[in-house]
């Protein structure tokens, strides 16, 4: 019996962790690697380093393949096309893709699908930015809409003197994305994945803490959210993915807004495993990575139900510790519970090089979790077991 070869363009921690998935279940995963140092090299015996914006790269790279999919939505449009014409089956394919590479095409899509969008304009230089923000008020968000992550190519505009400080940014790219600056309560995320056939499975919707545009925590699911907004968050995830014939995981950022309109409104689309989503390792029944190859393959979906009452997913970023190994002995020590994943990176400054997961038969324990999760987290990142352990709880629109 033959076993399907599954290649990944982007080397990133996304298909690393896609490795065991694969693994377990007999596949073969090929990885399109930025260069040889690269997160997924380490993890994936087949990992040619190719650039993911040369077209005859991914042509060499798509030989021998059943599906092609994605670390990152990077790719040019005009490539994913190109490779469709050539007999490449590409999952997700560019009609939904675009979505996700393009704020401005989402933000039209989710107006065209009547969902809940916060204020938006296409602007082309500051004159428009001013007359946007004169009309929906200050401060804006000011958004390059392509290639921004993390809070990367977002500028919080706070009055007309500083849009008119931000001309350089219509030089490097325009029009720009201009949105209106949302007041929430937090942010959430809802995530879900759909077949080629158009089978669709979603995750409860979770609440995300982003610290300067990076994702530093998730609960799953988010405590103390209505049903009904709960559950219009999920369908309106669902809608996306079956209207835009998205294939393979999607996370839809939120931010939750009480007692306005449906009580959220959409921030922003990814189309591959997330962030948010690495929970799903050790607190859901089917993990994201497991689900997005199910789901490029159309094979049946797997159970999305919540191995708990809650889980919590605790990043970790670079810093002062350069040899992330030394403080296993402690971190595991201290919390035998705690499940560590850790992406194989150099260590920088600021930059995700892994995550804890810790999972409750209780909804009670979510306080203990957040607290036991950020010291397994500080532990590895400082060398040391932190004096006293913090939950972190800034909100910010990112």
């Amino acid at each position: 019996m033959t076993f399907p070869v599954i290649g990944v363009v982007g080397g990133g921690q996304l298909a690393r962790m896609m490795a065991p998935a694969a693994t377990a279940l007999g596949f073969e995963l090929r990885v399109l690697a930025e260069g040889d140092d690269v997160s997924a090299v380490s993890a994936v015996p087949t990992a040619p380093v190719g650039d993911y914006k040369d077209l005859d790269a991914l042509l060499e790279f798509s030989r021998g393949l059943d599906v092609m999919t994605f670390d990152h939505e990077h790719v040019p449009t005009e490539h994913l096309r190109a490779l469709l014409a050539a007999g490449v089956n590409v999952q997700p394919g560019p009609d939904a893709l675009v979505n996700a590479q393009d704020k401005l095409v989402m933000r039209a899509a989710i107006d065209r699908l009547e969902l809940p969008n916060p204020a938006w304009a296409a602007v082309h230089d500051v004159g428009e930015l001013t007359e946007f923000g004169n009309q929906t008020g200050w401060p804006v968000v000011l958004k390059m809409p392509r290639g921004g992550y993390d809070g990367k190519g977002v500028r919080i505009i706070a009055t007309p003197d500083e849009a008119a400080a931000a001309g350089d940014w219509f030089d490097a790219m325009n029009p720009l994305l201009a949105e209106a600056k949302v007041d929430f309560s937090r942010e959430l995320s809802a995530l879900v994945a759909r077949t080629p056939d158009g089978e669709s499975r979603a995750w409860p919707v979770v609440h995300t803490v982003q610290v300067d545009g990076v994702c530093d925590e998730v609960i799953a699911p988010a405590q103390g959210m209505s049903l009904d907004v709960a559950a219009a968050a999920e369908e309106a995830a669902v809608r996306i993915a079956n209207e835009l014939g998205v294939t393979g995981v999607m996370a839809v950022e939120m931010f939750e807004t009480p007692g306005v309109g449906t009580g959220f409104l959409i921030n922003e689309l990814a189309m591959r495993p997330h962030n948010t989503g690495h929970w799903t390792q050790d607190g859901s029944v089917t993990s994201q990575f497991e689900q997005h190859l199910r789901a490029v393959l159309n094979l049946p979906l797997g159970a999305t139900d919540v191995l708990g009452a809650v889980a919590v997913m605790k990043n970790f970023l670079g810093g002062e510790n350069q040899d992330l190994y030394s403080a296993y002995h402690l971190a595991l020590a201290v919390e035998p519970a705690a499940k560590v994943h850790c992406y194989g990176k150099a260590v920088r400054p600021g930059r995700k090089i892994g995550h804890v997961n810790l999972v409750s038969a209780s909804a009670a324990d979510v306080e203990s979790l957040r607290k036991r999760a950020t010291t397994v987290a500080a532990t590895i990142r400082d060398g040391r077991r932190p004096a006293q352990s913090a939950t972190a709880t800034p909100e910010e629109n990112s």
